[in-house]
């Protein structure tokens, strides 16, 4: 078992952290942990009722946060022509076709979400093994595979968070920077539970949101009770 260091042991000693607080609390209690040098990202995660293993059990799909991540989010696009200027114009970091492709093969991932046009997803397919265990690989049914550039890029840009489940059925997401006030964290806190609990499948079956729980990049964990999600 990993040690627990002298001050994340002190940051516990402020609260119970075998209770499960309300959200709001449990918000208040992360921000007042939140005491590193730098402005610590806020993480919610939840462990749902679900085996991804069965594609009838997978949780995945994007959230724009109402008051955004306070990210800087790198937006890499496949296109070509015209439809490469609209990338370009609409603020992308990263735009390109094979040579993009290259680049990627080579190691050199410049991007933190990767977008394309449909007409691209013959190149892009075959990055799969690449793009698809960073999380980075277009989806149309996530709106990164569309004609429209210059929505998807500037969603990307303004706040938008995809989530997906792991292996064991647990969703991380971030929701904000410990900077960020306690009213805008619960604020997208609820609306990123919101939509997962809108992106339940069929095939989930007893307690869907079996565990929550709210931290700082560099804080403990704070459980909160699930019955506090909604607002």
């Amino acid at each position: 078992m990993a040690k627990v260091g002298k001050r994340l042991k002190a940051l516990r000693t402020g609260f119970d952290h075998a209770k499960s607080y309300p959200l709001p609390e449990a918000i208040k209690l992360v921000k007042q942990n939140a005491r590193a040098k730098f402005d610590e990202t806020v993480e919610m995660s939840m462990n749902l009722g679900i085996d991804p293993r069965h594609a009838d059990q997978m949780v995945r799909g994007l959230i724009s946060l109402p008051n955004g991540t306070g990210k800087t989010v790198r937006v890499g696009v496949f296109a070509r022509g015209a439809k490469a200027e609209e990338a370009l114009a609409a603020g992308a970091d990263v735009v390109g076709a094979e040579d993009l492709a290259e680049k990627i093969q080579a190691g050199d991932i410049a991007f933190d979400r990767c977008i394309a046009t449909p007409d691209m997803m013959g190149v892009v397919g075959r990055l799969g093994k690449i793009l698809g265990p960073r999380g980075l690989m277009p989806n149309p049914r996530l709106g990164t595979v569309t004609q429209d550039l210059k929505g998807a890029i500037g969603a990307a840009k303004g706040g938008q968070v995809e989530f997906r489940a792991e292996k064991a059925g647990i969703i991380h997401a971030g929701i904000g920077k410990a900077s960020f006030d306690e009213a805008k964290l619960l604020e997208n806190a609820r609306a990123l539970a919101d939509a997962i609990q809108k992106a339940k499948p069929a095939g989930a079956k007893g307690t869907y949101v079996q565990k929550v729980a709210v931290s700082s990049t560099m804080g403990p964990g704070v459980r909160v009770d699930t019955t506090t999600l909604a607002g």
